[in-house]
């Protein structure tokens, strides 16, 4: 065999061996196959997302007493919801918490994401730093929200030490029991929530930007509102739904840091599902689910992720 037919042989070689799969597999099966390869994650979302979803659309309309429900076709559920002061006035405060704590986090998280990706040098202080942060979260919600009663308590750390500080005559009653201890551990328990996206996001700037807008004249401020925030618009973005839609479906929270005090919409479904009334907490949760959407939606009307990313 001559030189000309090895290398012949040689750059036919990948076709012999293609060729069989062109056979088994004509241009027809293909999209059945990308079908095949998506059936799995369509699977495990239908059973464990839509399925759910839709058993809970569905209880919604039935009909329940003090002691059982009905299978049948209702509408009084939502109307009772929806016609009821009551529940308005819940839907308000759980968005006066919702925006509170979203504004806080995004106060707090920004900051400390801005100081690791910016000010630490170190790649490897950076993760150390950030694994600090995330360290709160070995512990359950619970434990972390309780910590706080010994600090915000009547005679707890802080009031004992405005009193010895001579700053306050008495206890401050607000601290515990109140509004203000549930935005507290509600921005304890999510600003990781909003520092984390941010952080990503912001690490992933290119300095050069940086560098060239300080060489052209911009101030740290022009710097930071001009080419930093914007470029970190998909983290705060992200970050955004987190919190938003953490607060919008939080109870205990609400149930153990306001002593009764403070309602929720999360609060109000617990209350109905323990006194048995599934339909209506579940007409609750279904205007919660689509109350939460909408937010959602507008948040990524704003910004959009995949563009921006």
């Amino acid at each position: 065999m001559t030189t000309t037919d090895l290398s012949a042989d040689t750059t036919n070689e990948p076709d012999k061996f293609a060729r069989p799969f062109r056979r088994v597999w004509p241009k027809s099966i293909l999209p059945l196959l990308s079908y095949l390869q998506a059936m799995p994650l369509a699977l495990i979302l239908g059973l464990f997302l839509l399925l759910p979803i839709l058993t809970i659309v569905m209880v919604s309309f039935w009909d329940y007493d003090s002691v059982r429900i009905y299978p049948d076709f209702v509408t009084f559920n939502y109307t009772e919801t929806l016609g009821s002061w009551v529940t308005w006035k819940i839907y308000l405060n759980t968005f006066k918490f919702t925006l509170i704590v979203w504004g806080l986090t995004l106060l707090i998280g920004f900051w400390v994401a801005y100081f690791l990706a910016f000010h630490i040098r170190s790649t490897t202080m950076q993760m150390v730093l950030f694994l600090v942060c995330t360290v709160p979260f070995l512990t359950s919600n619970i434990i972390r929200m309780i910590s706080w009663v010994p600090f915000l308590g009547r005679n707890g750390l802080i009031n004992s030490s405005l009193i010895q500080l001579g700053i306050v005559p008495k206890p401050l009653e607000f601290l515990l029991f109140s509004e203000f201890a549930v935005v507290l551990a509600m921005v304890h328990l999510y600003t990781l929530f909003m520092v984390t996206p941010i952080f990503n996001t912001l690490m992933r700037i290119d300095r050069s930007l940086i560098e060239a807008a300080r060489d052209a004249g911009a101030s740290g401020f022009q710097i930071l509102t001009n080419v930093i925030i914007p470029l970190a618009k998909p983290g705060i973005a992200i970050g955004s739904i987190f919190v938003v839609t953490l607060v919008m479906g939080d109870f205990i929270t609400v149930r153990f840091m306001s002593g009764g005090q403070s309602a929720s919409v999360g609060l109000m479904m617990a209350n109905q599902i323990s006194l048995l009334q599934y339909p209506a907490a579940a007409a609750n949760a279904v205007i919660l689910l689509i109350v939460v959407l909408l937010i959602v939606a507008a948040i990524l009307r704003v910004v959009d992720i995949r563009k921006e990313l």
